[in-house]
């Protein structure tokens, strides 16, 4: 798949390896921007399920 994104590029070998920086920040860019925001909610990294209970190993 690289090598032929790299063969439909134009320009000699700097000018591809700028505008394939500039892709490759471009979609970083929209994942931060929209896509991991649009994602977030459905995943479940805030379901905690410890409660704050006295436990064993609780301090104080």
């Amino acid at each position: 798949m690289y090598g032929w994104f790299w063969r439909h590029l134009p320009g000699n070998v700097w000018v591809r390896a700028a505008i394939s920086l500039v892709l490759a920040l471009a979609v970083v860019y929209v994942l931060f921007q929209y896509v991991f925001p649009w994602a977030e909610p459905l995943l479940p990294f805030n379901d905690v399920t410890v409660d704050g209970g006295s436990g064993a190993g609780a301090a104080g």
